[in-house]
């Protein structure tokens, strides 16, 4: 082929990439102007919150990753707080709840409140929102209502099995809030370091002042993981167990 037979084609060739081009502007504007909804906001508000931690979301930061006005997140969610409800909401949709089971009702309850703990942790923060002001969102709800019928299920009155779920509520949002200002990071390594660091002072101790915390400084500072965690749903499970 020679450069003169080359010419049209090449010139045919980006006209055709220009009309192509034609419809490009279009498709970012639909995609700029995708409607706004609270399941979008809420998603867009628990992205920030996995990225940054809880303290990086407001309405004007939720807004700039929506691409949107905060003004026209007002129209779909009243304010921040309910924000923050939604988003722990939208977290406890995710717990799996089983079907009430007496032969093992504290298995049951532990798994729940593991899942719920793995989610707050897994959103650096959100558990302030959770410890902030009673849930008002339905699928939180729906986690009371389970761990209720798990409780009387295994003859529970119900004003106890109440304040022991809320104990649990206000456990897990706590450990996971405390957790996270020890080691934000996750690193195991750290939190041995610190638990070697607090045996240490212990055993710095003078015996005759602190007798108890000196011999059993090892016992004291044992445990690791999640250990104290499920020792501590267990402890309060335990104090509701209506066989004993």
């Amino acid at each position: 082929m020679t450069g003169k037979d080359a010419a049209p084609t090449t010139s045919r060739a980006r006209w055709v990439e220009q009309i192509a081009a034609l419809d490009a502007p279009a498709a970012a504007v639909r995609k700029r102007r995708e409607p706004l909804t609270v399941s979008r906001i809420v998603e867009a508000a628990l992205a920030i919150v996995e990225a940054e931690g809880f303290p990086g979301v407001t309405m004007r930061r939720v807004a700039s990753a929506l691409g949107a006005t905060p003004g026209a997140l007002y129209a779909h969610v009243r304010d921040k707080s309910e924000l923050d409800d939604l988003m722990v909401g939208r977290l406890c949709a995710r717990v799996e709840l089983p079907e009430p089971n007496a032969a093992m009702w504290q298995e049951q309850i532990l798994d729940v409140c593991r899942q719920l703990r793995d989610l707050y942790l897994q959103y650096p923060g959100i558990s302030q929102a959770a410890l902030q002001a009673a849930p008002r969102s339905l699928d939180t709800l729906r986690i009371n209502e389970g761990l209720l019928a798990i409780l009387i299920d295994i003859g529970v009155t119900p004003r106890t099995a109440g304040w022991a779920t809320d104990a649990l509520f206000l456990y897990i949002a706590a450990y996971s809030a405390v957790s996270l200002r020890r080691h934000s990071d996750g690193d195991e390594a750290a939190e041995a370091a610190d638990r070697e660091e607090v045996l240490e002072r212990f055993l710095m101790l003078p015996e005759s002042r602190f007798p108890n915390t000196v011999t059993h400084a090892a016992e004291l500072t044992a445990g690791e993981g999640h250990d104290r965690f499920d020792f501590t749903v267990t402890m309060i499970l335990g104090s509701v167990d209506p066989q004993h």
